[in-house]
């Protein structure tokens, strides 16, 4: 049985249940995480909230706006693209400098993630191409992907994850694949060095679905995407497991360069 779907106001007071209690968690500060934004009011979500309980500050920029990147991340423990409408492909001048400014942790060794749209501007980054579906197919909603990347801390990555995009990237050369679906985009997510890349959306909270599901309406109608309330309840369901591997990851991936 679905879920009632609760009205916006609910949705964005609502917390998800995979909230630990910040008692539990490290407090100490560490060297700022720089996080690229797409949209007006975007935030960093979850990512955001476990990096924060992690001991760093955000360091936070978005240079759709005219926020400058900088030279180096010497000052900074790594750094997280994120999402938004546009695409990798686009010719505009901030997209275009997100995408070349990837040197900057890849030359330097700094952990580097990339979150759908940033997934893709590091695969074209990396030469790779990034692609609509012919057939005019998207992946919207909660998904299956085959991981075979090895457990984070102990705890196993998602089977099922939370899709937003019409486009996706194909396996950059030299790239080491972590996760694959069969869909019209295979390649799920990926390792490079100190970077990584994901096509899904591990971040998305409650009031995110709720929002994107609601404002989008539109989008639902289209082959490959999840009705809205199917959604909401699979978000409740999956969420808080997500979550907690989604805090594993992020302490790996801020270690020492993988193999």
């Amino acid at each position: 049985m679905l879920l009632q779907v609760p009205n916006d106001l609910q949705a964005l007071q609502s917390p998800d249940a995979s909230e630990p209690p910040p008692s539990e968690r490290r407090s100490q500060q560490r060297l700022p995480i720089l996080v690229i934004l797409h949209q007006e009011h975007s935030t960093p979500a979850h990512v955001g909230r476990l990096l924060e309980l992690q001991g760093h500050r955000l360091d936070i920029r978005k240079p759709r706006f005219g926020d400058p990147l900088p030279a180096t991340l010497d000052d900074h423990a790594g750094a997280v693209i994120f999402g938004g409408p546009m695409s990798a492909n686009d010719p505009d001048d901030f997209v275009r400098a997100e995408i070349d400014w990837i040197a900057v942790p890849l030359r330097e060794n700094k952990p580097f993630l990339g979150i759908c749209l940033g997934g893709q501007m590091l695969a074209r980054h990396l030469g790779s191409r990034v692609f609509r579906d012919p057939e005019g197919r998207v992946e919207i909603g909660y998904h299956p992907i085959r991981p075979s990347a090895p457990p984070a801390a102990g705890i196993a990555w998602p089977d099922r994850v939370f899709q937003w995009h019409k486009e996706g990237f194909d396996l950059p050369a030299g790239a080491q694949c972590l996760a694959t679906a069969d869909s019209p985009f295979p390649c799920q997510a990926f390792s490079y060095g100190s970077a990584l890349a994901v096509q899904f959306h591990p971040e998305i909270t409650y009031a995110q679905v709720h929002r994107w599901s609601g404002k989008n309406a539109a989008k639902l109608a289209q082959s490959g995407a999840q009705d809205r309330p199917s959604q909401l309840d699979d978000h409740i369901a999956l969420a808080p497991g997500i979550h907690r591997w989604l805090d594993a990851l992020l302490d790996e991936w801020k270690a020492p360069v993988r193999a």
